[in-house]
Parts: C-alpha cells; sequence; structure tokens
C-alpha cells in the first residue's frame, strides 16, 4: 500500500486477507474494527502509517505474496474456519498451507467437489460478485428419473422462497434406468445456500450426490478428496474466465 495514497478501510481489510470488502463492512458496522484507537466507521481512509484492529488483534499488510488454493472437499465437512457445533470444518483440511486462507463462496455439508482457498480479498470479491456471473459446474445424481418438463423448469428457473431462480444450463449425462438414478450436470452462475438441492426439491427430484467439478474456467480434475494444491498463474486468471457462450459450454 502506498504510504502517501490512502485506502478505504474495508478495502485495506480485504487485501490483508481479513475477508470479503462486504464482510469487512460487517465488521466495521459491528464495532470490531478500531483505527488508531478509534472505532472506525464506514468511509474511513487508511495507510501504512496507520494503526488497525480487528477484535483486537493488530492488522498489518501481508509482505507474503497471495496464495490460491484448490481443495477437493469431502461429504461431511462444512465450509467454514471454525465451528461452534463441533463439526468438521474445511480449515482441518488446509492446515498446512502455511497461510492464513478463508474459502471463496461455499459447499454445504453434504456435497463435495471443488472449494478455492484465498488470502486475497479483493480477488475473492470479484469472483463472488454476481456482476461477473462466474460459473460453478456441478455434478448431480438424482432420482428417481428425469422428464424433459422437469429438465426444462430446471433450465428456465423455478421458484424457491418466493423468488424464481436464474437460468440454469442442464444436461443429462448418465440415466440408468435400472438403478433409477440421472446422473446431470448443472451449470449455474448463481451462489445461494443449498440452491441445486432446493431446486430439484421444487421440481420432484432428490439429491442422492453433488459434486462441483469446475469454477469459471478451471477444472478439479484428478485432485484426491481432502487434498488440496496451488493454482498455477494461468488457473487464477481463468477462475474469472467465462467458459460459456449462448448458453454453451467452451
Amino acid at each position: 500500500m502506498d504510504k502517501k495514497e490512502p485506502i478505504r478501510l474495508q478495502k485495506f481489510l480485504a487485501q490483508c486477507g481479513i475477508a470479503s470488502r462486504r464482510k469487512a463492512e460487517e465488521l466495521i458496522l459491528q464495532g470490531k474494527v478500531k483505527v488508531n484507537g478509534k472505532p472506525a466507521i464506514l468511509g474511513d481512509k487508511v495507510t501504512d502509517k496507520d494503526k488497525v484492529f480487528v477484535s483486537g488483534k493488530r492488522i498489518v499488510m501481508p509482505r507474503t505474496k497471495y496464495r490460491y488454493i484448490m481443495l477437493n472437499k469431502p461429504r461431511g465437512f462444512v465450509t467454514t474456519m471454525s465451528d461452534e457445533k463441533g463439526r468438521k470444518c474445511v480449515a482441518e483440511l488446509v492446515a498446512d498451507v502455511g497461510e492464513r486462507v478463508y474459502p471463496i463462496g461455499r459447499l454445504d455439508k453434504d456435497s463435495e467437489g471443488m472449494l478455492v482457498f484465498t488470502n486475497d480479498g479483493e480477488f475473492a470479491n470479484k469472483v463472488m460478485h454476481p456482476r461477473n456471473s462466474v460459473y460453478k459446474f456441478y455434478r448431480v445424481t438424482v432420482r428417481p428419473g428425469i422428464t424433459e418438463e422437469q429438465l426444462v423448469k430446471l433450465e428456465t428457473g423455478v421458484e424457491i422462497d418466493g423468488k424464481k431462480t436464474a437460468p440454469a444450463i442442464v444436461h443429462v449425462l448418465v440415466q440408468d434406468k435400472e438403478a433409477n438414478r440421472v446422473v446431470l450436470e448443472m451449470i449455474l452462475h448463481e451462489g445461494k445456500n443449498r440452491e441445486i438441492r432446493k431446486m430439484c426439491a421444487a421440481v420432484g427430484l432428490e439429491v442422492a450426490r453433488l459434486r462441483r467439478t469446475q469454477i469459471g474456467g478451471v477444472k478439479m480434475g484428478m485432485l484426491k478428496q481432502g487434498d488440496w494444491r496451488d493454482l498455477t498463474e494461468k488457473e487464477v486468471k481463468n477462475l474469472l474466465a467465462n467458459p460459456i457462450v449462448k448458453g454453451r459450454v467452451i
């Protein structure tokens, strides 16, 4: 950070890897942030000469390089860095990264697959912001079968909690009539809580397995469950790439 150029406090906190800008704003409004001994307010600007504290802990701009981590999350882990209920957290799986990183977005406890972690709050905010329409790819096993009408409803949007979901792209990958199951690829750019499960339930389908396989232009590939690896420089750029043109994957 340039000593001569003050930046907004929430941007400073994001660049320090504390949280996304939106979450940083919440911390400020909750009175958990102080600047030079005084409670911070939205709109405050700081330089590296200012003393910034969050929940009593001094925050300084990191001198280390940003980290971008891909994790293949197994079932049974909640997407949080700590849990008051004592459940298994994804933090346990990235404890050996060597930097304090946090997840960009989430997968529910019963879902699995690709999660990205970083200590770059600015970048995390870009990936999560709706205007960037970062597509997520899921392999979804549903029961018992699926009709053309159900497919159309999933693709055009269904009503959940009084609001219609954004259009999705849905492909049938496997249709196993003997086992009464269908494997779908579902591609969405919304990130609402348990959205795919709610969408499927709304059209009468039971989700047996849900796995995220790709975010933006980056595929999880053959990474083993529970393992993580650093993203390449090209993959970091491709997270914001749009692999969808006129409703088709490119």
